[in-house]
């Protein structure tokens, strides 16, 4: 019963996060996420596979697993978006950008 849980939880959690970011993908647009958050969602899970692995939790070792592929798919995702957006003139600049154009004008 203990390892049911266990998979049933890890089921749960890899799905929604991987509908998040299907849905990004299939909108078009990560407005509103920020790559940091896959950059520290990638951090942790590599932690948390390696330790799973190192104490034999077998459940952790899949779901951070894919959790690691998650986030690698998440970042690829935002990035795609913000490509597509400064190809199209969507984007703001960055800040120092913008100063040195006003400053060039």
């Amino acid at each position: 019963m203990t390892e049911l849980i266990g998979w049933t939880s890890s089921a749960i959690l890899v799905v929604t996060i991987a509908k998040q970011v299907h849905n990004q993908w299939r909108e078009g647009s990560s407005k509103g996420v920020s790559k940091w958050l896959f950059i520290g969602q990638l951090a942790a899970s590599v932690g948390f596979l390696i330790y799973s692995a190192l104490v034999h939790n077998w459940v952790f070792v899949v779901t951070n697993a894919l959790m690691v592929c998650n986030a690698l798919a998440g970042f690829a995702v935002v990035r795609i978006h913000r490509r597509r957006e400064r190809r199209r003139g969507g984007a703001e600049k960055p800040a120092t950008e913008a100063r040195l154009s006003a400053a060039t004008s």
